[in-house]
């Protein structure tokens, strides 16, 4: 209901290649570190958000959306449901193009509001078992 096919084929290949993955931190065990490994794979630049603003692959870690001096194209969301609408509302807020909820992330009030502002967003799909799909 949350992830048709064209929106995340969509946002994987015609939202940009800067990828802002927020909850990203040098955690390898964490979920996020997988997927971001993936991402890169796909061609992808992806920029850690986390509050320690740790370098991750290579890449400078910022602490918040807002601190990143650059755009960001696609938003992809580590974070509780209870903490995602805001990272939501941030995305939107720095101008990007499309916002990502991990598998297990749900607002429905948040994905009403990035749609209403003209943002494709995926909720409780993880960008790693998707892109496979593309390839078929």
């Amino acid at each position: 209901m949350y992830a048709d096919t064209q929106t995340i084929r969509r946002i994987l290949q015609d939202s940009g290649d800067t990828w802002a993955v927020v909850g990203l931190s040098t955690n390898r065990s964490r979920a996020a570190h997988g997927v971001a490994e993936a991402l890169r794979r796909f061609g992808k630049r992806v920029v850690p958000v986390h509050p320690k603003a740790e370098a991750v692959g290579g890449e400078q870690g910022y602490a918040s959306l807002a601190d990143i001096p650059f755009p960001v194209d696609v938003v992809d969301v580590f974070v509780n449901s209870e903490l995602a609408g805001g990272v939501a509302d941030e995305a939107v807020a720095v101008g990007a193009k499309a916002v990502w909820f991990q598998l297990g992330v749900i607002d429905e009030a948040a994905y009403e509001r990035t749609r209403a502002a003209g943002l494709d967003m995926v909720m409780d799909r993880c960008p790693a078992i998707e892109i496979p799909s593309l390839e078929h």
